[in-house]
C-alpha cells in the first residue's frame, strides 16, 4: 500500500485554459495515509473521476505532482503505479473461469503457479466466491461479476491502492448494503488503502474512515461523517449531505442576534462574534434534526405555518412557511406535528453562520 499525495493538482480538458473556469480540478492539495478508507462524494460533473484518473496515471494533470510513498509518479502510466481500478462496469472475461479470472492479473505478472492458487482461494473465500470458482464468469449475476472485478484488484499483494468509480451503481439496491459490508470487511482485514468514487452520500458516508466533498472542482471538505453532518465548512456540504439537507435562511446580525425578515433569531457568542468581523453575505444554516417544532408558543420561539407533514415511518418531515422562507424539520416517530401553525426555536449550538457560502470559523 502507499502514502498518496496530490501536491497543486489542477487539470483542464482545454489546450489553452484562460481561467479558472476552464479548469475541471481547481487546486487540490492533500495527502491520504497508508491503509485509509476513503470516499470522493459529489454529484455528476464535480470532478470526482478526473481526480481518481489523475491518481490512477489515465490523466496527465495540467498543473501540480503526484506522489507514492514520496516518489513523484505523476508521468508514469497506470501499469507502473501498481494501481487497482474497479469501474462501474465489471471488466471481465466472460469466457473464462472465476478462477481465471481472478488469476490473470498474478499470470500476467508471471508468478508461480503455486502462488497463483494460492492467492486466488484466499481472495475467493474474502469474497464469497469460493462455490463459483469453476463457474464461467458469463453466467454469474451482477454483484457477483462485480466482486470478480473487486478480487482481481486484491488478488495482487503489490497494489499501492485500489480506486473504485461508482462500483455499486449498476447493482440492486437490496444487494448494495451487501456489497458495502463486504468492502468493509475487507478493509478492516487487509488494511488496504481504498479510495471510492460515488454520488451517493449513503455509500460514502457508510463506507470510509475519511469522506472527501468536491463541488466545482474543489475538495470543500474532508472529514468523518460526524464532522460533515454536524459541521460542515461549505454550504454545498450541508445541503448535499443529510435527507433533508440543511437548512438556510438570509440574515444581518445586529450583536448577537441574526434578523430575518424581522424575526429575531440569537446566536452563541462565538459565532456572532466572529460573524459581526466578517465581509460577505451572511445565511443561517440549520439541520433539520435540529430545528425545534412545537405546537405552542415558547421562549424564543417564532411563529410559522405548516405546509406538510410527510410520515416517513421512522421519522416525520415537516415543511413550515417562516416569513417568506421554506424550511424543513425532522421529528421523531412519536412526536406529534403540529396541524396548521408551529413555533420555530433555533438551538445555539447548532444554528451556523456562513459568509459568501463558506462557514464563518476561526
Amino acid at each position: 500500500m502507499a502514502r498518496i499525495e496530490l501536491n497543486e493538482i489542477a487539470h483542464s480538458y482545454l489546450k489553452n485554459p484562460k481561467d479558472e473556469s476552464d479548469y475541471a480540478l481547481k487546486r487540490i492539495h492533500n495527502e491520504w495515509d497508508d491503509g485509509g478508507a476513503y470516499a470522493l462524494l459529489g454529484p455528476s460533473g464535480c470532478g470526482k473521476t478526473t481526480l481518481l484518473n489523475v491518481i490512477s496515471g489515465l490523466l496527465t494533470p495540467s498543473k501540480g505532482r503526484v506522489l507514492f510513498d514520496g516518489k513523484d509518479v505523476t508521468d508514469l502510466p497506470p501499469e507502473k503505479r501498481n494501481i487497482a481500478q474497479v469501474f462501474q462496469f465489471p471488466v471481465l472475461y466472460d469466457t473464462m473461469s472465476v478462477f481465471n479470472n481472478l488469476a490473470f492479473p498474478l499470470r500476467n505478472r508471471k508468478v508461480e503457479e503455486s502462488e497463483v492458487k494460492k492467492r486466488v482461494l484466499e481472495v475467493a473465500e474474502i469474497l464469497d466466491l469460493t462455490p463459483f470458482l469453476n463457474k464461467r464468469a458469463a453466467g454469474l449475476a451482477a454483484d457477483a461479476k462485480q466482486k470478480i472485478s473487486l478480487g482481481r484488484g486484491l488478488v495482487r499483494s503489490d497494489v499501492a491502492a485500489i480506486l473504485f468509480d461508482e462500483p455499486l451503481t449498476v447493482i440492486d439496491p437490496h444487494l448494495k448494503w451487501h456489497l458495502r459490508r463486504k468492502l468493509k470487511e475487507i478493509h478492516e482485514q487487509l488494511k488496504l488503502t481504498l479510495i471510492y468514487v460515488t454520488h451517493d452520500q449513503v455509500e460514502a458516508l457508510t463506507f470510509a474512515d475519511q469522506v472527501m466533498v468536491m463541488y466545482e472542482g474543489e475538495l470543500v471538505q474532508i472529514g468523518t461523517p460526524q464532522e460533515l453532518f454536524e459541521n460542515p465548512k461549505h454550504k454545498f456540504v450541508g445541503y448535499f449531505i443529510g435527507s433533508p439537507g440543511m437548512n438556510f435562511l438570509s440574515c444581518t446580525l445586529e450583536g448577537n442576534t441574526a434578523r430575518i425578515d424581522g424575526a429575531s433569531i440569537e446566536l452563541d457568542e462565538e459565532t456572532a462574534d466572529l460573524g459581526n468581523k466578517t465581509q460577505g453575505e451572511l445565511e443561517l444554516g440549520i439541520r433539520p434534526m435540529y430545528l425545534e417544532v412545537h405546537t405552542h408558543a415558547v421562549n424564543g420561539g417564532l411563529p410559522a405555518s405548516v405546509k406538510m407533514v410527510e410520515d416517513q415511518g421512522s421519522f416525520k418531515i415537516v415543511t413550515v412557511s417562516l416569513a417568506a422562507h421554506t424550511l424543513r424539520a425532522r421529528l421523531a416517530e412519536d412526536q406529534n406535528p403540529p396541524e396548521s401553525k408551529a413555533w420555530l426555536r433555533f438551538p445555539p449550538q447548532w444554528t451556523k453562520l456562513f459568509a459568501d457560502g463558506r462557514l464563518v470559523s476561526k
